[in-house]
């Protein structure tokens, strides 16, 4: 694991060759919305946290309490990835690679990232469609057992293309989910769609009802993190996820 980016498990913590959820922020929130609902929804505990000299020097308080902004929960199944602040462009590969590493040591069954695709006329879409990537021919078959539709071309930029590529590398099963979303605006209805999609693969019966209904509210308290999220995307190369592909193979 690298030395750049440390990953901390808290004590007693036993996971059983758990599914990985990625929500890192990004074009539209998307991951970053729906990790957290969901954390919130299964009341899942806080189980490690991510701390690198790269990161802002920023932390949280919840509850009075002070925290990482990069945090892991969970149970012994499942392992979400969470953060409250975006991931500056020159941390993305130590970050991908340590957390790489890390999943390979605790023998994970399926990473999952999920962030959104942004679309131009996304005002006019009712319920947001989800698409899918696969690193591995597995991946793949995973996918079309579970009937989600895959992204036929295109260009996927950011944390979670790397994570595709340094999962293959550990031969790790890993997906990416990408919802349809707003490109410069926190999308949580895209997040209510990509926990849809979450659902084929963990059954985890959450309803997104609430979510829906707090689109608003979401929306204002996530428009700071947007923003920082924006600024690092421009970093990314992540404007070419709305171009595509000269080759065609």
């Amino acid at each position: 694991m690298t030395d750049t980016v440390r990953i901390v498990e808290e004590e007693g913590v036993r996971l059983k060759n758990p599914i990985v959820i990625e929500g890192l922020p990004d074009v539209g929130l998307v991951g970053t919305i729906a990790a957290s609902y969901i954390v919130e929804k299964m009341k899942y505990h806080e189980i490690g946290y991510i701390e690198s000299d790269l990161f802002p020097p920023v932390m949280v308080i919840h509850g009075g309490e002070l925290k990482s902004p990069f945090c892991l929960y969970g149970d012994e199944d499942v392992v979400v990835v969470s953060s409250e602040i975006a991931v500056p462009p020159n941390a993305v590969y130590p970050l991908t690679r340590a957390l790489a590493d890390w999943f390979s040591s605790i023998n994970a069954a399926l990473v999952i990232s999920v962030t959104g695709l942004p679309v131009k006329n996304r005002i006019e879409i009712e319920k947001p469609e989800v698409f899918a990537v696969g690193n591995s021919e597995v991946a793949l078959k995973e996918l079309r057992a579970k009937q989600v539709e895959l992204l036929q071309e295109g260009f996927i930029a950011g944390t979670y293309a790397i994570m595709l590529r340094e999962c293959y590398k550990r031969d790790l099963s890993a997906i990416s989910l990408l919802a349809q979303c707003f490109p410069v605006y926190p999308d949580p209805g895209a997040a209510a769609s990509a926990i849809d999609s979450l659902d084929k693969f963990l059954q985890l019966g959450i309803d997104v009802k609430e979510l829906l209904e707090r689109e608003e509210e979401i929306k204002l308290k996530a428009r700071d993190l947007m923003r920082q999220a924006a600024l690092s995307a421009s970093g990314m190369q992540k404007s070419a996820e709305q171009d595509m592909p000269i080759m065609y193979r």
